[in-house]
């Protein structure tokens, strides 16, 4: 019955000499196509990052080189003797 109805109108417009056709379809894709386009909306668990008044951690300072010790001017020592004290030492229970 709809189609009938939508015929009718669709050949009373043509004759009238409109060529406007409504299709409930492409409005529901339309629709659908522009609600992707709308910000997503979410509630934000902690406090919101933009307020100004929001308490937020103290930063503290922490060097990055902190552990770090010249080793210049290194004195030279045997390559040898160097090697057997950075080595992993053999087991002992064999």
């Amino acid at each position: 019955m709809l189609t009938l109805s939508g015929a009718k109108s669709a050949a009373a417009s043509a004759a009238r000499g409109r060529h406007f056709l409504f299709s409930w379809s492409l409005l529901t894709v339309i629709a659908l196509a522009l609600a992707g386009c709308m910000p997503a909306t979410t509630h934000i668990a902690a406090a919101d990052p933009a307020d100004p008044a929001a308490k937020v951690a103290p930063t503290i300072y922490r060097s990055t080189i902190a552990p770090y010790s010249s080793l210049r001017p290194a004195t030279p020592a045997p390559w040898r003797e160097r090697n057997e004290n950075v080595a992993p030492q053999p087991k002992q229970d064999r």
